[in-house]
């Protein structure tokens, strides 16, 4: 960074300039760039570098990087600021700080889908990388190089976030000549413990954890959570041996390609090693259940790489607990005939939701302390429960009925956000464009996100004739709590029988424009948690339908 006096100069320059206000993904990213964590970077990637990262994973000098990082903004603040080569952007943090000036050296606008295929070899939008790519990355990239004013700020966890010469001069300091990283964004169990005390004690090296607290994959556990669990497993290690260290990096969940980055990455924070397991940085599967990546294709492209990047890997197979044996082992280890335990992170989740066991062969006791705070048993968690169907089909009556219900029920605060409601208190300057409409949606699924994440239930009546905005809402909400999507499935033919204001007619005449399931779509939901045809059902056996959907599936009893 620069010294006092030329970040006082910068800020007053910077008064002159136009700014751009970064998002999470990007702070992250220019906070490795300006430490030195993304070397050889010195800014975002001009045109010909992005081309040639996508096809060749190197720069176009030659330098091995994996992964594009641009700044993405809209075609609209390029043509209103009319941005071009030279000039210079401040990049500011939420709150205003300045972190940084932009010299601007290129401006495009990059075909996405070629994009995804390159990175992360699909481009299925169930994959999480992708679906951010393509729906939430903005449509113009800028290049250019960025002068550091200072760094982005954090107020927590500040004596566990190290920048790289910061590491470095540690490691030094405490003679550590053989550094093995361990990268996780999940919560270190005993299987976990082992493979990095092995990897280490293999290559006869210390050992730095090093867990990402960026963005990660939706509906991961929070890093504070996290943090909290290496905090108490660190203790597990011999002592002197091990380091823990926060990475704020935003993960791509690109596979094969970030196990190369993350191989990178900790080379510039002084590592000789690091850890690669079976599906490294990989999203899953797809939708049909197959994998994006084969096990061990990460492990495969960093071996062929590390020569040239200059760290080893240390490679390891999915671990498991054997029962005769009581210890843990690769499962290509294990004798023929020995019984097998592991646990899935899915069955973890259900097991805290649920309140069952967790026994001690597959995490310590002061881990499951922690994460029974994260995941209450589901009638303790906060809750949205999202109505979706055409004007008329009885969505906001059964939402209503269940307001009633639910604060009879009275464990948890109930919050209606009805449609119309919803439109005349939050968002009455919007109109009924599809723009507008997914704008509506999001408003809607940001306040039942924080009604969620602070433990209450959440009631949501619009249209959202939208598939795109309900997945969207959707991811949000699950990362703080239950998500429950109800379809009134009432076909339009009924709905319009309804009609007590007319408003059908109307838009079957033309006085209506873009009136939904007339002249404008309604994407009915693919796999809801519940459909209700109210044709033939009163209004209160449709309201019993969700409040037994609710009990059985454990969000009240």
């Amino acid at each position: 960074m620069i010294n006092e006096v030329k970040v006082k100069e910068y800020k007053e320059k910077s008064a002159s300039l136009v700014s751009i206000v970064l998002n999470d993904r990007q702070i992250c990213d220019i906070e490795l760039i300006l430490n030195g964590a993304f070397s050889p970077l010195n800014g975002f990637l001009g045109k010909s570098d992005y081309e040639s990262v996508l096809n060749n994973m190197k720069l176009s000098n030659g330098e091995i990087w994996p992964i594009p990082i641009m700044l993405d903004v809209d075609e609209e603040f390029i043509d209103a600021n009319s941005i071009e080569n030279g000039t210079e952007i401040a990049l500011r943090e939420k709150e205003g700080f300045l972190v940084g000036i932009l010299t601007v050296s290129d401006v495009w606008t990059p075909n996405k889908k070629i994009e995804a295929e390159a990175i992360y070899k699909t481009t299925d939008t169930y994959h999480p990388g992708v679906n951010n790519l393509i729906n939430s990355t903005k449509s113009v990239y800028i290049g250019g190089e960025i002068t550091a004013v200072q760094s982005p700020k954090h107020y927590d966890y500040n004596l566990l976030r190290h920048t790289p010469s910061e590491l470095k001069e540690q490691f030094d300091k405490l003679g550590w000549e053989k550094i093995v990283a361990f990268q996780t964004r999940n919560p270190m169990h005993r299987a976990h413990k082992e493979i990095a005390y092995r990897a280490a004690t293999e290559v006869q090296a210390n050992l730095l954890i090093h867990p990402v607290v960026g963005q990660t994959k939706p509906g991961d556990i929070d890093h504070f959570t996290r943090v909290r669990c290496y905090q108490k497993i660190l203790k597990y290690y011999p002592e002197g041996t091990t380091m823990l260290s926060l990475l704020p990096l935003s993960m791509r969940m690109a596979g094969p390609r970030e196990a190369l980055w993350h191989g990178l990455i900790r080379k510039n924070y002084g590592c000789t090693h690091i850890v690669i397991g079976r599906d490294h940085a990989g999203p899953g599967k797809d939708a049909s259940g197959k994998d994006y990546y084969g096990p061990y294709e990460a492990q495969e492209l960093l071996k062929s790489f590390s020569d040239e990047i200059g760290i080893d890997m240390v490679e390891f197979k999915m671990m498991v607990y054997v029962e005769e044996k009581a210890e843990y082992m690769p499962i290509d280890n294990v004798p023929e005939g020995l019984k097998t335990l592991n646990i899935s992170g899915t069955e973890l989740r259900h097991r805290l939701e649920n309140d069952l066991d967790i026994p001690d062969w597959f995490t310590y006791p002061e881990i499951v302390k922690e994460l029974k705070k994260t995941y209450p048993s589901k009638d303790n968690q906060g809750l949205t429960i999202f109505f979706t169907g055409l004007s008329g089909s009885g969505k906001s009556t059964i939402a209503n009925g269940l307001l009633v219900k639910l604060k009879e029920h009275g464990k948890r605060n109930v919050t209606l956000l009805d449609g119309d409601i919803v439109r005349t208190h939050l968002s009455s300057e919007l109109g009924f464009s599809k723009d507008h409409r997914n704008l509506n949606i999001t408003r809607i699924g940001f306040v039942a996100s924080e009604i969620t994440k602070n433990g209450g239930i959440a009631i949501c009546a619009p249209i959202a004739p939208y598939d795109e905005s309900r997945k969207q809402n959707k991811d949000l909400i699950s990362e703080y709590g239950n998500y429950v999507e109800v379809h009134v499935s009432t076909p339009l033919s009924t709905c319009e029988r309804r009609d007590t204001k007319g408003l059908y007619a109307m838009a079957r005449q033309g006085k209506i424009k873009g009136f939904t399931g007339i002249d404008d779509p309604y994407e009915e939901p693919k796999n809801p948690s519940l459909s209700i045809d109210t044709t033939d059902i009163t209004e209160e056996e449709a309201i019993q339908k969700v409040m037994l959907y609710l009990e059985k599936e454990g969000f009240i009893c």
